[in-house]
């Protein structure tokens, strides 16, 4: 059966105060337009619940019996809006994403500092988990978006390029190798490169790219981050390839980068989103603030 809860309200509002005046004032209503909810109310009811006079608005015995439950029924109504309402809110106050720890560590920083400008009383939750780890917080709903790598289409993420950049030969700036603006992984041979975890999506793209290749190489070195690699080529151990935005917005000191070809590897960024759930407006606020630190569209 349809309940009539703008008619109740209505009801409730006259019994209450006793005038039509006072409760199209209270509820912002025309009297006309309070006149018509009360008459489609008895309508639907099929029973007089007000006897209105020149003087006064009074209670039928229908009307009497009505009172205390639709009081009870638009009061139980409202403390359920205002429970959804505080739901929303703390919701709001909290969101979470997912990022690779690339990008986390280089560029989400200043994306956040900038966020917390503009949203000071939404707290952040950032998983800087591997790519394939992202992708799963995004399905779980534990993240509203991550930043990956574009891989396989899977049926219930949406995945959206940002950037296209190529894996790049990290040494020191006083490297041979750093003298030139490019070199071919064959030149590599022999020399101790370090290699992040096969379960790094970088890996995997870098392996598939060279296929039999990769054993000719001199990995001497495996290690499970980016970083750590870039730690240990600043300390003269070994070379290392790593995606160009690997190293943030500036490049690390005392290092320099060298394009690879035959083959050049490159890898597409990508906002991994679930399909059919919208963003919240703080977590798409924030989404708006990693593009533009990124430059989506560029290709690095």
């Amino acid at each position: 059966m349809r309940i009539d809860f703008l008619g109740l309200e209505a009801f409730l509002a006259i019994a209450e105060r006793g005038s039509f005046l006072r409760a199209a004032a209270h509820l912002n209503l025309s009297q006309t337009a309070l006149s018509h909810r009360m008459k489609k109310l008895e309508d639907d009811l099929g029973v007089r619940l007000l006897i209105r006079t020149t003087r006064q608005v009074t209670l039928t015995p229908d009307g009497e019996a009505l009172l205390p439950k639709a009081r009870q029924a638009l009061a139980g109504l409202a403390a359920e809006v205002d429970t959804l309402r505080d739901k929303a809110r703390q919701h709001q106050a909290r969101i979470a994403v997912g990022c690779l720890p690339t990008i986390a560590a280089g560029y989400l920083p200043r994306a956040l500092n900038d966020f917390a400008r503009s949203h000071p009383g939404v707290a952040v939750k950032v998983y800087d988990n591997s790519a394939s780890e992202i992708a799963g917080l995004v399905r779980s709903g534990a993240a509203e978006f991550g930043i990956g790598i574009v891989t396989a289409a899977v049926w219930d993420l949406e995945m959206t390029p940002l950037r296209k950049e190529a894996f790049l030969l990290l040494c020191p700036d006083d490297h041979p190798f750093a003298a030139g603006p490019s070199l071919s992984w064959g030149e590599l041979e022999g020399t101790p490169l370090i290699r992040i975890s096969p379960q790094a999506g970088n890996r995997a793209l870098i392996d598939d790219a060279l296929g039999s290749r990769r054993e000719s190489l001199n990995w001497r070195y495996e290690v499970q981050h980016v970083q750590t690699a870039v730690s240990m080529v600043q300390a003269g151990i070994g070379l290392t390839v790593v995606p160009k935005l690997a190293l943030g917005a500036e490049r690390a000191p005392g290092l320099a980068l060298v394009a690879l070809r035959n083959p050049s590897v490159t890898r597409t960024l990508a906002v991994f989103t679930k399909r059919g759930v919208p963003l919240s407006p703080a977590a798409d606020a924030l989404l708006a603030l990693v593009r533009a630190r990124l430059g989506a569209g560029r290709k690095a």
